[in-house]
């Protein structure tokens, strides 16, 4: 299978690049960057740029799936500028391919799209599956509904479209993880106002093998890609700083610090979102890592 790639040199793109071209598919990727641009019988590289509507059409030849990873990083201060480049980075890159799509002959038959699970209700105790109508009102949630309006456009062209929300990403390579595990090396680690908000996790290679399975079975819809069992924050902490084998003797941190020091951005840190992975799992997707700790010990051990 060909297999076109936007965002393949960031952390999910990578380790999906890695994970399709040992199962001998070939990958094209689109890249903003000329210096990045790599051309191999298995994998090539195409020149893009999202902002000013170019594209090289090239990248469509004998493609039958795309993967639509590109996005600003949300880890980022929330200027008003920046939160503008967070929704357009999605939504023009998912534009300029479904024109390329419209207009030029091709083969492909089903579009995945990254997507958020900021779109669901914050909640300590009441659990989300893909079937939740009610939304939450906020910057990221807006930014979701957008994102998954860009994607569902592809379904006019006959695509099969699949939306995949994804959690908390356990990464020792990029993500909130090497971030809250900073200050627990320093010896300086606490949990986040009450500690009880729920964090949904996955573990990057779980992420990805995830992507792989909705590409080999076609999927259509939306699927949460969360591990089966979510964390509380402190909990997620306390993991943490057991795995690096530093203490937690400091009192929680409250939110109004957190939004002192890192203004709209620290809903990162406090939103709880408990959420059902029932549905990708019934279908016979197998997550390796299921508990946390195994997950955190697979990063630091």
């Amino acid at each position: 299978m060909k297999i076109l790639i936007t965002g393949a040199t960031g952390l999910v793109g990578k380790e999906l690049v890695k994970l399709l071209l040992a199962q001998n598919h070939t990958v094209n990727y689109l890249t903003t960057s000329l210096s990045k641009i790599e051309s191999k019988s298995n994998y090539k590289g195409f020149y893009w740029n999202p902002e000013l509507g170019k594209i090289d059409e090239n990248c469509l030849y004998e493609v039958d799936v795309i993967v639509h990873l590109a996005g600003a990083s949300i880890s980022k201060r929330w200027t008003n500028a920046y939160k503008q480049e967070i929704i357009e980075s999605r939504i023009l890159s998912a534009e300029l391919l479904y024109n390329l799509v419209r207009k030029t002959p091709n083969q492909v038959k089903q579009f995945v799209s990254a997507s958020g699970i900021a779109i669901y209700p914050d909640s300590y105790t009441k659990v989300y599956d893909e079937n939740t109508t009610e939304t939450e009102d906020s910057f990221l949630s807006h930014v979701v509904k957008k994102w998954e309006e860009s994607a569902n456009r592809f379904q006019v062209l006959g695509l099969k479209v699949c939306k995949i929300r994804t959690g908390v990403v356990v990464s020792k390579d990029g993500g909130a993880i090497p971030e809250m595990a900073k200050p627990i090396k320093m010896g300086f680690g606490a949990a986040f106002g009450n500690g009880k908000q729920m964090q949904s996790w996955i573990h990057l290679k779980d992420l990805v093998a995830l992507y792989d399975f909705a590409i080999e079975n076609q999927l259509e819809g939306v699927y949460n890609a969360v591990a089966p069992n979510p964390v509380s924050n402190k909990e997620l902490t306390k993991v943490i700083a057991q795995a690096l084998k530093k203490p937690l003797w400091l009192p929680n941190i409250p939110e109004f610090v957190m939004k002192l020091i890192l203004g709209e951005m620290s809903y990162l840190l406090f939103s709880s979102k408990n959420l059902s992975s029932e549905k990708i799992r019934s279908l016979g997707f197998q997550f390796r890592f299921s508990q946390i700790e195994d997950a955190i010990n697979d990063l630091y051990n």
